[in-house]
C-alpha cells in the first residue's frame, strides 16, 4: 500500500463558525456537531476566529480511492504505531485516509510504516 507524504504544516482547531475559513485552500476539513464547529487546516491558514487550537500536525494519505468495502485499512496504520507509542488523528474522505502524527514523531511513524511493508511517497 502506498501513503503519500504531505510536506505541510497543519493544525487542529475549535473555530466559532466557519465563515472566515478559506475553503479554496489546498487542505481544509471541516467538522460539525451539536456540541462543536471543529477545523483541520494548513497552520498558515488558520482564520482568526478559533477558540483553541493545536499546532505541530503534518499528515500522510493513503493513495488512490479506496472502495468502502475495504477493511481494516486504519485499523492496520494505527495499530502498527500504536503498537510504537505514537498516536494519530485521522480524518476519512470519501476517496481515502488522511493520517495526522504530531511534528515530533512524524519521520519515525514514516519509518516504522516502511519497515512494516508500507511504501512511502514523498
Amino acid at each position: 500500500m502506498e501513503l503519500k507524504k504531505l510536506d505541510y504544516n497543519f493544525s487542529v482547531c475549535k473555530v466559532v463558525d466557519y465563515s472566515l475559513v478559506n475553503l479554496q485552500s489546498q487542505f481544509c476539513f471541516i467538522e460539525k456537531t451539536e456540541e462543536e464547529n471543529s477545523l483541520v487546516c494548513l497552520t498558515s491558514n488558520v482564520p482568526i476566529n478559533v477558540t483553541q487550537r493545536e499546532d505541530g500536525w503534518k499528515a500522510f494519505r493513503v493513495q488512490g480511492n479506496l472502495n468502502f468495502s475495504l477493511i481494516g485499512i486504519l485499523s492496520k496504520i494505527s495499530n502498527i504505531l500504536a503498537n510504537n507509542n505514537i498516536s494519530i488523528f485521522a480524518i476519512s474522505t470519501f476517496n481515502t485516509d488522511y493520517v495526522f502524527v504530531k511534528e515530533n514523531s512524524f519521520q519515525k511513524a514514516l519509518d516504522i510504516l516502511r519497515e512494516n511493508g508500507y511504501n512511502i511517497i514523498d
